[in-house]
Parts: C-alpha cells; structure tokens; sequence
C-alpha cells in the first residue's frame, strides 16, 4: 500500500478559475467607454435665459459664454471678463470651427452683450448666437 498514492486526501494543487482574461475584458471595455464618451461644457454658473419662439437646439460642440446678471462674464466656472473673449475664442478657434453661444441673463445689460459678440466676431468667428429657453405657448 506504501506505493499507491491517495489521491482524495494528500492532493496539494487546487483547481480554480483564471481570472486574468476576465479582467482584461473589463479594462478594454472600460477604456472603450472613456474615450467615446462626450462631455458636454457647461458655463458654470446658473443664467436666467429670455424666452423666444424662434429657440432651436444647437450642437452639443460649441463654445458656451455666460453673461450674469451683475455683468460678469463667465466661461468653464471661472469668470473671464469681456476682454478674456477674444483670446478664448481664438485659441477655441484653432482646434475646431464650432460655434459660439451666449448664455445673457434676462437682466443684464444688452449694451455688455454686444460687446461680448464684437469680441468673438474680432477673433474670427462666424456663428455666435444668444441662448434663449422655449417661449410656452
């Protein structure tokens, strides 16, 4: 009996799942899910847009300025003031035409957002609108 070997009690290698292909999968799928997911630019500050009949959706890739009420101009949470338009939009401009769209509170100045339009104009863009909300009806 010496010679034969019990295999169900002294058997030390143990059977088990490769987990490595598993976990490969997931970083890939992950990684996939990273770069093909678009973030949308928000201005940072909360604006209380007029209301138009005309308000159409705009694409999701474009430069968003806000103008506040007490005349800040605000663009990505941090406030740029009217002459940090133009190098904005200018270095904006070289990655990728897109167009310009400006958040103006109901109760700022019209005056300050003709200024911000002429500053994106100078910088060499073309398409600059005004954000509006939906007029109910």
């Amino acid at each position: 009996m010496g010679r034969f070997r019990d295999l169900t009690a002294d058997d030390d290698s143990e059977t088990g799942v490769d987990m490595s292909p598993l976990i490969d999968c997931v970083f890939i799928l992950l990684i996939f899910f990273i770069v093909t997911t678009t973030f949308v630019e928000e201005t940072g500050v909360e604006v209380d847009k007029p209301q138009a009949a005309s308000a159409t959706r705009l694409e999701k890739t474009s430069i968003l300025i806000a103008l506040t009420e007490k005349g800040e101009v605000v663009y990505g949470g941090r406030e740029i003031g009217i002459s940090g338009v133009q190098p904005l939009v200018k270095r904006m401009l070289q990655k990728e035409d897109v167009p310009i769209i400006i958040q103006a509170d109901t109760a700022s100045q019209s005056g300050l957002m003709v200024r911000i339009i002429d500053e994106a104009k100078l910088a060499g863009a073309i398409k600059i609108s005004v954000a509006t909300s939906q007029a109910k009806s």
